[in-house]
């Protein structure tokens, strides 16, 4: 996902000591659970400024079950991530409590589109050991792996894949399955016929380790017209133009289990590429998309364009809110 707000310097200042303090320390032995993850999933990205608080009132964004803080990148966390982790200890504690009695988790998300780890030489293994010890140090339910190393990946040459294998092996070992959230959120071309490796590879090599995939079916990254993946038809079984084979269905009839794959779409038209699809319409494709066997949940980028009242449309009689 794009990010849309400037890095916010004096947080990362302050927040860094959260990331830095953790590279020559061992991680913390005796993990204690935060949150199995949930099913289905229903997931909304923070990355834009809220208020003082970091995260809104949990009222704001009633529908949802995970919140995911951007980002955090391989130097130091930025924006919510590094509002976060800036907040006192007690303040964090306090906030993480209102949102868990919400039935609510917090979870941090890797990366974006700010940082393209493989084809900047970062580490797989320590990268994946410091951030894993960031979530336990901030008291986080897990992380999202929001990687969109363009240029390693359009390359086909395996090293995107065997990146995405270790640092996802490595996290999985610190954050235990069950215990811990681990989702990824590939572009929707990624498991396109296109490229026969990229999410194909990933899944088969670690697909077990991962809980869901935020798919992000919209056209910010790549030129496919800007009605793709904009009506039932498009998101759901036949996707167009450059990239075929890469709406819901399709990745599914490729091997991808049908309980991995989360609907993401943007909040609104200001979060992002072409792509978007109103939350009343996108309701209409979730519910026949339920109707054919899927269940996994819905993705967002980002509150507060996508809050309780966009969630409560997408989700509509399919998944009513109680």
């Amino acid at each position: 996902m794009f990010s849309f707000t400037l890095p916010r310097f004096v947080s990362a200042c302050s927040a860094l000591a959260s990331l830095s303090g953790v590279l020559s320390a061992p991680l913390t032995s005796g993990l204690v659970a935060r949150s199995a993850p949930p099913s289905p999933a229903f997931l909304v990205y923070s990355d834009a400024f809220v208020s003082a608080n970091v995260l809104p009132d949990p009222s704001q964004v009633k529908g949802f079950n995970v919140v995911a803080l951007a980002f955090l990148l391989s130097s130091a966390p930025f924006d919510q991530a590094a509002a976060w982790a800036a907040l006192p200890a007690d303040q964090r504690a306090t906030i993480k409590s209102q949102y868990s009695s919400a039935g609510i988790s917090i979870i941090v998300s890797a990366f974006g589109s700010t940082e393209e780890p493989t084809t900047q030489g970062v580490d797989p293994t320590s990268t994946a050991n410091t951030m894993a010890q960031f979530v336990l140090n901030n008291g986080l339910d897990g992380i999202d792996v929001d990687y969109e190393d363009l240029d390693a990946m359009n390359a086909q040459n395996g090293a995107a894949e065997a990146w995405l294998t270790t640092f996802t092996q490595t996290l999985r070992t610190q954050l235990p399955q069950g215990q811990f959230i681990l989702t990824h959120a590939p572009l929707a071309p990624w498991f396109s016929t296109a490229f026969p490796q990229a999410y194909h590879t990933v899944d088969k090599n670690v697909g077990s380790l991962i809980d869901w995939y935020n798919i992000q079916v919209n056209d910010a990254f790549y030129d496919q017209g800007a009605t793709e993946y904009t009506d039932c038809n498009g998101l759901l079984t036949t996707s167009g133009g450059q990239f075929p084979s890469s709406s819901l269905f399709e990745i599914a009839n490729q091997g991808i289990p049908l309980t991995r794959l989360v609907i993401g779409k943007l909040g609104s038209t200001a979060d992002g590429g072409s792509g978007f699809m109103d939350p009343q319409t996108l309701g209409t494709c979730v519910a026949q998309a339920q109707s054919q066997g899927w269940s996994t949940g819905i993705m967002a980028f980002q509150f507060p364009h996508a809050d309780t009242n966009w969630i409560t449309a997408a989700r509509g009689s399919t998944f009513p809110i109680a």
